[in-house]
């Protein structure tokens, strides 16, 4: 039960992990520069495991696709089980993938210049402010259907 719980924060961490990129830079929203850049799908060591197939730019777009619907698909698989993990489990769970990721936030800034310090706690601020505005459109939301009856 353990190694499925631990499996099932790392599926769900990932997703997460990648879809707080911005779409239109580079790491950490800085601008995608370079002739490495140009065309390449790239993780965070520079190198993709499509880096050396020559992809074309409908290929990567492609590759692109499948890749975000396969993580939503497994988002979706996470979700189910833990939705039939007990309401303990399940908070247990979300507190240790949130350790994990502050532990990880505070391993990167530790790694990071004062200035690029002082950028990431900008960006981290940026990012925590999106989140709550999600996080009061999705109750805004909630409420809407009930408002209608």
């Amino acid at each position: 039960m353990r190694k499925t719980l631990i499996a099932l924060m790392f599926a769900a961490a990932l997703p997460t992990v990648a879809m707080a990129m911005p779409q239109d830079g580079g790491p950490m929203g800085g601008p995608l520069d370079g002739p490495r850049h140009a065309g390449q799908m790239h993780g965070m060591h520079g190198k993709g495991p499509y880096s050396e197939l020559d992809l074309s730019r409908e290929q990567r777009e492609q590759i692109r696709k499948i890749m975000g619907e396969q993580m939503h698909e497994r988002k979706q698989v996470v979700e189910k089980y833990l939705e039939k993990l007990s309401p303990a489990d399940q908070k247990a769970m979300k507190d240790e993938m949130a350790a994990n990721h502050k532990k990880a936030e505070t391993d990167v800034r530790a790694v990071l210049k004062p200035d690029q310090q002082k950028k990431f706690d900008e960006i981290q601020k940026k990012q925590a402010e999106r989140r709550a505005e999600w996080a009061e459109f999705k109750a805004w939301k909630a409420q809407q259907p009930q408002k209608a009856q």
